[in-house]
């Protein structure tokens, strides 16, 4: 058999794609992680000036995106995800705020909703951070500046986080339902929310409505 430049290869000759493994897909999710928030850090410290009126602004921007740094890597770290130190657990109503901030979704983009019970609900878990600023870094990235709502709820024993957008494409569905993790980059942090999510016993679910697709994230009050 006779195979010329532009002849298509045989099946039997074509490299398969490589499996990812469950390790090598948590280092590419946690490297896309780190993306965002080491981006706004290196920005913020190169507008730091003493002389500037908004300097203390800044200062505290910066140490937000620090701090949800080292919160990544001792998730990384830690065997059962659970952090032993470094202010948490916190109340959700922080955890929230703070993945606003990080996600970089500009505030007049965003339509924050908190149930009387929801915010005084405890986090032992920078997991839970990270799940939110994932959905809200995707929402401000691919959003198009599209509205955002966010919705934030509690029931006995479990907490309910919800974020809605119009025009949504059906791709980021069937990322969050991914059971593999993608071979690239391509969705690697809309699988990690799933991911997760499992892991701290809870699930994430989708629906549609007149509103937009709404991402629903439910997680064990603990």
């Amino acid at each position: 058999m006779t195979i010329g430049l532009d002849t298509p290869a045989p099946r039997w000759f074509r490299r398969r794609r490589a499996r990812v493994t469950d390790e090598e897909a948590v280092l590419r999710a946690l490297c896309h992680d780190l993306g965002t928030p080491l981006a706004s850090l290196r920005s913020l410290l190169g507008h730091l000036d003493v002389d500037r009126e908004d300097a203390d602004a800044l200062a505290g921007l910066a140490l937000e995106q620090a701090d949800s740094l080292v919160s990544m890597l001792r998730t990384a770290v830690a065997t059962s995800g659970a952090l032993p130190s470094g202010g948490w657990p916190r109340p959700l109503v922080d955890v929230v705020l703070a993945s606003l901030r990080t996600s970089g979704l500009p505030p007049a983009q965003v339509r924050l909703s908190v149930a009387p019970d929801a915010g005084d609900v405890r986090v032992g878990d920078a997991r839970v951070q990270r799940i939110l600023t994932n959905l809200l870094e995707n929402a401000h990235r691919h959003g198009a500046g599209r509205p955002v709502t966010l919705a934030v709820g509690a029931r006995p024993r479990w907490a309910r986080l919800v974020v809605t957008q119009a025009g949504v494409p059906d791709r980021v569905v069937a990322h969050l339902h991914a059971e593999e993790p993608p071979a690239d980059l391509t969705g690697l942090g809309l699988w990690s929310v799933q991911r997760q999510a499992r892991e701290l016993g809870g699930q994430v679910t989708c629906h549609r409505d007149d509103a937009g697709l709404s991402v629903v994230v439910d997680l064990p009050d603990r």
